[in-house]
C-alpha cells in the first residue's frame, strides 16, 4: 500500500503566528494518526520558525507512529537527530530566506560531506532520506553515499498544474517517473513530496515505485474547511483510487 505521511509543519506555523499554545502539533499528529496517516513528518528548521524543539520531544513522546524528522545537514540537527533517533531523518536544503524549501538537496555536488554526515545517523539506526529533484546524477550520488531513501520533489510538478502549464507538467510529470524508476533500480525506497493537493496527487500516487507522500500544507489548508480528519480521508482516498 502506498503510504501517507502528514507533515504537521504549519499547525506550529499558525499557533506560532499569535504566540499561544494553540493549535497543539502534537493533538494534530494524534488526530492525523487516527485518520489513516501512516506516519508524522515534522521539520525543525534552522530559524525554529514553526516547529520547536519542544515539539520534537512531544512527538518522540507520545507518536505511535514512525516519525520522519526533516532537517539541515548542520551539526547541531545532526546532534538532535542522534538524541532522539527518529525512526526516519530526512536531509533537506535550508536557506533561511525561503518561505518554503525550494528545491533537491545538491548531493552529487557535497557526496564526500554528506556520506560523513549520514553515517552516524544511519549507525544510530535512522533510515537516512534525502529530499532531491529528479536528476539522474542526483539519484546516483544518493545510492552512492549510502542513503535508503529519496524523496523525489514535487514542487514544480504542482505550481506548473497550478499555473495552467501543462504541455512542461506533463514534461515534469515524466521526468518524475524516470527518476522514480532509477531509483528504484538503484535499490532505493522512493518517496515524494512538496505541493501535492487534491487535484495533484493522483499522478504521482500512480508511479509504481513511489512509496510514499509526504505531504503537509494542502492538508492543514483544507482543514480549515473539512476538518483534519476529513481532509487526510479524502487524500487517502485519492491515493488508493489512483494506486489501483
Amino acid at each position: 500500500m502506498l503510504r501517507l505521511g502528514v507533515n504537521i509543519d504549519h499547525v506550529a506555523t499558525i499557533r506560532n503566528a499569535r504566540g499561544t499554545p494553540w493549535p497543539d502539533p502534537l493533538r494534530a499528529a494524534l488526530i492525523a494518526q487516527a485518520a489513516g496517516a501512516d506516519g508524522i513528518t515534522a521539520h525543525l528548521r534552522e530559524d525554529r520558525r514553526h516547529i520547536s524543539d519542544a515539539d520534537i520531544d512531544a512527538l518522540m513522546a507520545n507518536l505511535t507512529q514512525p516519525l520522519n524528522f526533516e532537517m539541515a545537514a548542520t551539526m547541531e540537527m545532526q546532534a538532535i537527530a542522534l538524541r532522539h533517533r527518529p525512526h526516519a531523518v530526512c536531509i533537506v536544503p535550508e536557506k533561511r530566506e525561503e518561505r518554503t524549501t525550494e528545491g533537491g538537496l545538491d548531493v552529487a555536488g557535497n557526496d564526500n560531506a554528506l556520506a560523513g554526515y549520514i553515517a552516524p545517523l544511519r549507525e544510530a539506526g535512522c533510515r537516512v532520506s534525502l529530499f532531491i529533484g529528479h536528476e539522474p546524477a542526483q539519484i546516483r550520488a544518493a545510492a552512492r553515499i549510502g542513503a535508503a531513501v529519496v524523496e523525489l520533489h514535487t514542487g514544480a510538478y504542482c505550481d506548473l498544474d497550478t499555473e495552467g502549464r501543462h504541455a512542461e507538467r506533463d514534461a515534469e510529470l515524466a521526468a518524475l517517473r524516470e527518476g522514480a524508476a532509477l531509483a528504484h533500480d538503484l535499490g532505493l525506497e522512493v518517496h515524494a513530496g512538496h505541493g501535492l493537493t487534491f487535484d495533484t496527487v493522483g499522478p504521482i500516487a500512480a508511479i509504481p515505485q513511489v512509496a510514499e507522500l509526504n505531504i503537509g500544507h494542502f492538508l492543514i489548508s483544507e482543514s480549515v474547511f473539512l476538518g483534519l480528519e476529513g481532509a487526510i480521508r479524502e487524500m487517502r482516498a485519492r491515493m488508493d483510487a489512483a494506486r489501483a
